[in-house]
């Protein structure tokens, strides 16, 4: 890999890191633990939006376990599989040549390091945004869970549209 990109993925890995830990740590210090009168009703946090039958707000729930809180009798060895996971994460990073799904990579990558480091500083991964659609409350989640949603996403895309690539330039081999 060429300097410029290594310099350029390091650049945006360390800027999304420091983005999610600085949220992160803001939230933990500044905003009071989101406390629950009944699922629908929550309150507690900062409001940023309501109107249109959504809402949004920035709020504190600490996450032991994984997405939506599973597994979280079991958060020990989920820190364990998360290491095991970024390391095989830094291990594509580093020895995969193609270059076309790196970005995606390295974006679940910070959003694993970030998870991670949230558990060994604060003994829980720190969850700050909320949404609301209607009556639908969405859980609660954090930067670097969006950027492995993100990352995750963009692998599956560019598989689909890489497969449909292929499948139009094999047809239009068959018509030749």
């Amino acid at each position: 890999m060429k300097k410029s990109k290594i310099f350029l993925y390091l650049t945006i890995f360390l800027f999304l890191l420091s983005l999610d830990i600085l949220l992160k740590a803001y939230t933990f210090n500044f905003i009071p633990k989101m406390s629950w009168v009944h699922p629908a009703y929550p309150f507690g946090g900062i409001g940023v939006f309501k109107g249109l039958g959504m809402s949004f707000s920035i709020n504190h729930v600490e996450n032991l376990g994984a997405a939506w809180g599973i597994f979280a009798k079991y958060s020990n060895y989920l820190l364990y599989l998360r290491i095991f996971v970024f390391l095989g994460l830094i291990a594509y990073l580093i020895f995969n040549k193609k270059e076309k799904c790196k970005f995606f990579i390295l974006l679940i990558t910070i959003g694993a390091l970030g998870n991670i480091l949230d558990f060994l500083w604060y003994g829980t991964v720190i969850d700050m945004f909320y949404f609301k659609f209607g009556p639908y409350s969405y859980p609660v989640f954090n930067l670097a869970d969006s950027y492995i949603t993100i990352g995750i996403i963009g692998l599956i895309l560019f598989q689909m549209f890489k497969k449909r690539k292929i499948d139009e330039s094999c047809d239009s081999c068959d018509r030749k």
